[in-house]
C-alpha cells in the first residue's frame, strides 16, 4: 500500500520549487509497462509545458486537481486556443471543476495559477519512450527565448476568459 501523506507531498513540492522548470513529477506506478499509468505532477506558477498530445488513440488522460488552482488549455491544429477550464480541488460554486478528461489526440497544456498545484494524471499504459508526446510544432520549445512571451500570452488568454 502506498500512502501519499503530508511528508510525501511536501518533498515533492520542495523538488518542484528547486527545479528550474518549476515542476516535478513522480510516478505512482511501478514500471513503464504497467497497464495503468498514474503520477503526481506538482506545478508552480511560471512553469511552461509546451502544448502536446498523445497520438495513440488509447491515451486519453484524466487530470484531477488535488490542491491548487490550475488551468487546462486545449488547441487546434494551427495553435488557436479551442477551449479551457480552470480547476481546483475544494473550490465551491457553480464554476467548480475538479479536473478534466483530455481525449487522445487533443493538444493541451496545464498552467499553475497558484502555488503548490498538485495534479494527479491517469492514463492507459504501457508508456512507450519512443512515442511519449507529440509536441505542438507551432509552440516554442521550453528552453527557447520565445517561451516566456508565449507563456505570458497563454496566461493572458486564461485571465481574460476567466473574467468573462
Amino acid at each position: 500500500m502506498k500512502i501519499f501523506d503530508a511528508d510525501y507531498l511536501n518533498k515533492l513540492t520542495a523538488q518542484s520549487q528547486g527545479n528550474s522548470r518549476w515542476r516535478q513529477h513522480r510516478n505512482i506506478h511501478e514500471s513503464y509497462d504497467a497497464p495503468s499509468q498514474r503520477l503526481f505532477n506538482v506545478i508552480e506558477p511560471g512553469s511552461y509545458t509546451r502544448p502536446y498530445r498523445h497520438a495513440n488513440k488509447l491515451k486519453d488522460q484524466i487530470l484531477i486537481a488535488i490542491p491548487g488552482l490550475m488551468a487546462l488549455a486545449t488547441f487546434g491544429e494551427q495553435g488557436e486556443v479551442t477551449g479551457g477550464v480552470c480547476f481546483n480541488a475544494g473550490r465551491n460554486g457553480e464554476d467548480f471543476s475538479a479536473g478534466a478528461e483530455v481525449p487522445s489526440g487533443t493538444r493541451h497544456t496545464v498552467i499553475a495559477l497558484g502555488s503548490c498545484c498538485f495534479l494527479l494524471k491517469l492514463k492507459t499504459g504501457p508508456f512507450d519512450s519512443n512515442q511519449p508526446k507529440n509536441l505542438a510544432p507551432w509552440a516554442p520549445d521550453e528552453n527557447s527565448t520565445q517561451a516566456t512571451t508565449y507563456f505570458q500570452l497563454l496566461c493572458s488568454y486564461i485571465d481574460n476568459s476567466e473574467s468573462q
